[in-house]
């Protein structure tokens, strides 16, 4: 079987709601040698995007991300073990993320908090539906390198570009890099908002801090 097909299996899986037939796509392709971040970059974070489609245009409802989150969650209990570096002690910075106010979805959030852990950043995780007056309050007194923000769904964006400009008003924005993610955004929006990064998904974004920090 192939790397494409089993990540097609997942998907498929994923999309349908089918935790078993997730974790069997999840362990054959460990068997296979795939590496895990690979994996997650062509099976679960399109699974994820094919689900945000699904929610925004009113196909699935809570119930339906709440077992997607059910099935990431195990899926990377699954990963884990085999994603290189996870457990292994750095300090490569400090890094404050959370989802936006008025979105509740947590799925991408922890997938890059996981990665971020795993690749050595001190990672404070504030959980969802964040204001903008905590994000800022928690920059303010973590002084983080890093300030991720994830939304899912569009009624979010307003609330990103406020947290921006709170940041501009509380005197840090000088002081940190903010990086922005989730299907909502694009590059556009980004640059709009003045973010200084869009992480086109979880990869990338872990991509992103680490050259940030010189890695």
């Amino acid at each position: 079987m192939t790397k494409e097909k089993i990540a097609e299996d997942f998907i498929n899986a994923a999309v349908n709601m089918d935790i078993l037939r997730a974790k069997k796509s999840c362990k054959e392709a460990i068997a296979l040698g795939i590496d895990p971040y690979e994996f997650i970059e062509m099976a679960i974070t399109k699974a994820l995007t094919i689900i945000g489609d699904k929610f925004e245009n009113e196909e699935f409802f809570l119930p339906e991300l709440f077992m997607a989150a059910e099935i990431v969650k195990k899926s990377m209990r699954i990963l884990e073990p085999h994603i290189k570096g996870s457990g292994k002690k750095k300090n490569l910075g400090k890094i404050v993320i959370g989802t936006a106010k008025s979105d509740m979805h947590d799925i991408g959030k922890n997938i890059v908090s996981f990665f971020l852990k795993a690749e050595g950043f001190e990672v404070i995780d504030l959980g969802v539906d964040i204001s903008p007056e905590k994000f800022v309050e928690v920059v303010r007194n973590e002084k983080p390198d890093i300030l991720a923000i994830s939304a899912l769904i569009s009624l979010t964006m307003q609330e990103v570009s406020k947290t921006l400009k709170s940041l501009e008003i509380a005197g840090l924005r000088n002081d940190i890099k903010v990086i922005i993610g989730g299907a909502t955004f694009t590059q556009e929006f980004a640059d709009d908002i003045g973010a200084d990064a869009l992480a086109i998904n979880a990869i990338d974004g872990v991509k992103i801090c680490k050259r940030w920090v010189g890695i």
